[in-house]
């Protein structure tokens, strides 16, 4: 028996115009090739899960499906993929089921749309994947194959989370692996479409399987730059510093995403620092009270923040770890002037990097939700829009031509020579002027 494990990794825009600039602006989409290149840690995960005698094979097509395309000789493949190239992923199914292969379909689409889904595939999971599986696998083996397996009201906990099989990668492939520490988030924001869409419960993994997975890794790839796959790292700040304690002994650079709690606490910055944070990609979203308002559906968390958003930003950086920020443009409540509103506020807050997109309405998030009843979806079912750069609403405070037409011009000047030259020397200048306050500090301290 073999199992395939077959992910679409890639996303690209759909507007032409906006892929030909982004040839030219390598800033642009050096964070968008960097997460195509990320293997799929989800399948990855469940061939762990998979039984020594099972053989198993892990696929990635980062590009376009080819027309000529081999069908392996799998019994059984589980195929992941983006709302973005979902429908290739369907296409994908149809071919693998034509060749008498069964095909299993899961993911953060799947869970959000299981009937769309269940049309291309024997089987989906809806859900996360963990507590399916085995069960799963038994049932094929035996025959009988459930058209769905839905673990919305498991209690699976990551303490007993397998370890990803990282051998089945190709270490020339990848610029950096990841390694989940946490599952779920605290915030509800109302266009987020990460792990909240299939486990609601917040859910933390024990240090020494992180460390372990690390230590995997490092078998693989000796000097490996290690991404945490959470959707909000160090939300739990105990359990964050008894893992940057540990993460410290095994020396590997990393990046994480995050949000701007972190800048509270400044023995988790020293650790983060200590331990190898190389950046922090954080959602700042927008730059203005009128953007951020209501977009953080529990307490409007982010709205409260936007007033620290500058000082964070400076603490942060001046620890040596560099933070790209990320802003939506399209949020209601923001008309034409959003697009200098952010170019103002990178250029004053010495961003080292920055990460803009477009409002995007997901499928199974509040804001799809909210835009269908209000009649402002544009296409529906046209997921191959969900690229975070692509329109596929309409903006309450400009035209769809004013925002595609904007956002281009967004791109062009935060990643200019200029403006990218700009970032980087202020960041350079935040760093040394905290280390001579620090000297001072400690100097009248008697320390030195």
């Amino acid at each position: 028996m073999k199992v395939g494990f077959v992910a679409m990794s890639g996303v690209r825009a759909v507007n032409p115009e906006l892929n030909e600039l982004g040839l030219t602006l390598p800033g642009f989409v050096e964070r968008n090739k960097t997460i195509a290149s990320l293997p799929s840690l989800g399948l990855l995960t469940l061939a762990g899960l998979t039984p020594d005698d099972i053989k198993v094979e892990y696929v990635e097509f980062p590009d376009d499906v080819p027309t000529n395309l081999v069908v392996e000789d799998f019994d059984l493949v589980a195929i992941s993929s983006f709302s973005a190239r979902i429908k290739e992923a369907y296409q994908l199914a149809v071919l693998y089921r034509a060749a008498g292969v069964k095909v299993v379909l899961g993911g953060l689409h799947v869970s959000a749309l299981p009937q769309e889904a269940l049309e291309y595939a024997d089987s989906i999971v809806i859900g996360e994947g963990e507590p399916a599986w085995p069960r799963l696998l038994d049932d094929f083996r035996e025959g009988r194959l459930q058209p769905i397996y839905d673990t919305r009201n498991a209690q699976f906990k990551l303490a007993d989370a397998p370890m990803p099989r990282f051998e089945l990668l190709d270490p020339e492939r990848y610029n950096r692996l990841t390694v989940q520490t946490q599952r779920g988030c605290p915030y509800r924001c109302e266009f987020c479409a990460a792990s909240i869409t299939i486990s609601d419960s917040y859910k933390i993994k024990p240090v020494d399987k992180v460390i372990a997975e690390i230590r995997r890794i490092k078998e693989i790839w000796p000097k490996p730059f290690i991404e945490f796959a959470d959707d909000n790292s160090f939300c739990n700040k105990v359990h964050s510093k008894r893992l940057l304690r540990a993460l410290k002994d095994e020396h590997v650079p990393w990046f994480a995403e995050t949000d701007l709690s972190i800048a509270d606490d400044i023995e988790l910055l020293g650790l983060m620092s200590d331990s190898g944070c190389a950046q922090v990609l954080i959602g700042l979203e927008s730059p203005t009270l009128v953007g951020l308002d209501g977009i953080e559906k529990k307490t409007n968390w982010k709205a409260k923040r936007l007033d620290d958003y500058m000082r964070s930003i400076e603490r942060i950086q001046s620890y040596g770890i560099t933070v790209n920020g990320c802003f939506v443009l399209g949020l209601d409540n923001t008309g034409p002037e959003s697009f200098d509103e952010v170019i103002n506020f990178v250029r004053d807050s010495g961003l080292y990097e920055v990460q803009v997109t477009v409002m995007t309405p997901f499928p199974g998030t509040p804001l799809y939700e909210r835009l269908i009843n209000e009649g402002r979806i544009l296409q529906e079912n046209a997921w191959e829009l969900c690229t975070l750069f692509d329109v596929n609403f309409s903006p309450d405070m400009m035209s769809c031509s004013e925002l595609e037409s904007g956002f281009q011009l967004l791109v062009e000047k935060l990643y200019s020579d200029e403006c990218t030259k700009h970032r980087k020397q202020k960041y350079r200048e935040q760093v040394r002027a905290s280390r001579k306050a620090c000297r001072r500090s400690q100097q009248s301290r008697g320390l030195m």
